[in-house]
C-alpha cells in the first residue's frame, strides 16, 4: 500500500432508486434561487415537470435554461449566463447528460467570478470558489456529477478544451437510476464504455509520488490506493450491468449497475485521471465528429495491450473484477484474457472496433498522433510512456485494427 492517497468530491453524492426527490431539500440547503441547466428532449418530459414543482413548492424560485447543446460550445455558455444574471441564482441545477451538468459547471464559473471561458482554460485557473452546483445527471458514462472538469467545444480550436479545478466539483450530486430508463441503447452503450475506459485508465494509470506540492499544483495525480478502491467498484459493476443493460433497457438492476459504476469511475478518474486512449480520442473526435465515450473505447483495447508491457499485473487485477477466469493462468496469460474480455464486451454493445471505422482518414493519423503526444496531462498519465514514434505506431495500430502490433 502507498503512503500516499488523495480524493476530491462533492459534499453529497446520493444514489438510488428515486433520490431525485430528494433535490428540494438538497437546493433548499443552498439557496432559493435556481437556475437549471438541461436540454429541449429532457425538459419536455413528465419526470422534469415534477421536479420543478418540487423544487417550486419549497419555495425556490426557478429558471429554466433548456437549450444546452452537445458538446457545450463555448459562445452557448455566454448566452444562458446573460439570460440568468438578471434573475440573479445562487445555486445552479444540471439536470441532463454530461454536456448540461458541465454547462451547469461554467454557468456558475463565469456568474461567480465574470470574464469568459477562454480565462479559465487548463488546471488551477479559477481564483476561488463557485456558486454551488447540484448536478443530477441522466446518463450513465461521463461522471461529470463528481469530476472537476467541463469540457466544453471551442471554435477557434481543433480540439476540444477543458477547464479542470477543484472549485468546479459539483457541490452535491444525486443520481437515480430511474432517469437512464428511457436512454436509448446506443447511448447507453457509449455512455458504458465511455464509464468503463475511465475506470481502467484511472487504475492503470502512472503513480506520481508523493510530494506535499503534487495535488495543490495539478488537478490530476496519478492512481492511489483511494481511487483504486472506487475504479475497481465500477469495473466490477460496468463488467456486470452493461451488456444486460445495452440488451434490455428496463432491467432496473442492470441500469443501476451501469450508473454506480460511471459514479464510482467518475470518483476514480476526477483525482486519478485519464490516459493515452483519452489522448488519442481528443484529435480523433475533432476530425470525425464522433462520440467521446465511442472513441476512447475504440482505443482502450490497444492501449491496453501497448501498456501490458509494464503493467499486466494491474490488467490481470482489472480482469479479476469483471469476472475473468483466472484459475492456473499466469499474470500474463490473464492480462491478455482480460483485453480480449474488453474487446468482446465492446464488440457486443456495437462500439466501433478500429480508427478507420470511425472515419479516421488514413492520411491524419500522423497528425493525430503528433497532437495527442501534446496532450501532456494525459500522456504523462499513461503507465508506459509515449514518444512520438510509439504514439504513430499505437495510432496505426488502432487505425489498422492490429492488436498484436500495437503492443511494440
Amino acid at each position: 500500500m502507498s503512503l500516499f492517497a488523495a480524493l476530491r468530491l462533492p459534499r453529497e453524492i446520493l444514489f438510488g432508486k428515486g433520490q431525485r426527490h430528494a433535490l428540494p431539500d438538497v437546493a433548499g440547503k443552498l439557496g432559493k434561487r435556481a437556475l437549471i441547466c438541461t436540454d429541449e428532449r429532457f425538459a419536455g418530459t413528465e419526470m422534469f415537470a415534477r421536479s420543478v414543482e418540487g423544487l417550486r413548492a419549497a419555495s425556490i424560485e426557478v429558471l429554466v435554461y433548456d437549450q444546452i447543446l452537445p458538446d457545450v460550445p463555448r459562445d452557448s455558455v455566454a448566452v444562458c449566463v446573460e439570460a440568468a444574471r438578471a434573475f440573479a441564482p445562487d445555486m445552479v441545477i444540471g439536470i441532463g447528460g454530461g454536456s448540461c451538468l458541465d454547462m451547469a459547471k461554467c454557468a456558475a464559473l463565469l456568474l461567480t467570478h465574470g470574464g469568459v471561458l477562454q480565462d479559465y482554460y487548463g488546471e488551477f485557473r479559477i481564483p476561488g470558489p463557485v456558486m454551488p452546483v447540484i448536478a443530477v445527471p441522466t446518463t450513465a458514462g461521463t461522471g461529470s456529477e463528481v469530476t472537476p472538469v467541463a469540457v466544453i467545444s471551442d471554435p477557434e480550436k481543433t480540439l476540444k478544451v477543458g477547464i479542470s479545478s477543484p472549485y468546479l466539483i459539483a457541490a452535491a450530486a444525486i443520481c437515480d437510476p430511474e432517469l437512464t430508463m428511457t436512454c436509448p441503447r446506443g447511448l447507453t452503450a457509449i455512455a458504458g464504455a465511455d464509464a468503463l475506459t475511465h475506470a481502467i485508465e484511472a487504475f492503470t494509470a502512472a503513480r506520481r509520488g508523493n510530494g506535499a506540492e503534487l495535488a495543490q499544483q495539478h488537478v490530476f495525480i496519478g492512481k492511489s490506493d483511494l481511487t483504486d478502491h472506487f475504479a475497481l467498484l465500477a469495473i466490477k459493476l460496468l463488467g456486470r450491468g452493461l451488456e444486460r443493460a445495452c440488451t434490455d433497457g428496463s432491467d432496473e438492476d442492470a441500469r443501476a449497475d451501469v450508473m454506480m459504476g460511471a459514479l464510482a469511475a467518475g470518483c476514480a478518474f476526477g483525482t486519478a485521471g485519464t490516459a493515452a486512449a483519452h489522448a488519442v480520442q481528443y484529435p480523433v473526435g475533432a476530425l470525425t465528429h464522433t462520440p467521446h465515450g465511442l472513441g476512447v473505447a475504440t482505443m482502450l483495447p490497444y492501449v491496453m495491450t501497448y501498456n501490458r508491457a509494464v503493467v499486466a499485473e494491474q490488467i490481470a487485477e482489472v480482469g479479476a473484477a469483471l469476472g475473468v477466469d483466472g484459475e492456473g493462468r499466469s499474470v500474463e496469460a490473464m492480462a491478455d484474457g482480460t483485453i480480449a474480455e474488453i474487446s468482446r464486451l465492446f464488440a457486443a454493445i456495437g462500439i466501433t472496433p478500429t480508427l478507420a471505422a470511425l472515419g479516421l482518414p488514413a492520411d491524419k493519423v500522423d497528425w493525430t498522433a503528433e497532437q495527442a503526444l501534446g496532450i501532456g496531462r494525459l500522456v504523462k498519465n499513461n503507465p508506459r510512456s509515449l514518444d512520438l514514434d510509439a504514439m504513430r505506431r499505437l495510432v496505426q495500430a488502432a487505425y489498422d485494427g492490429d492488436l498484436a502490433a500495437s503492443a511494440q
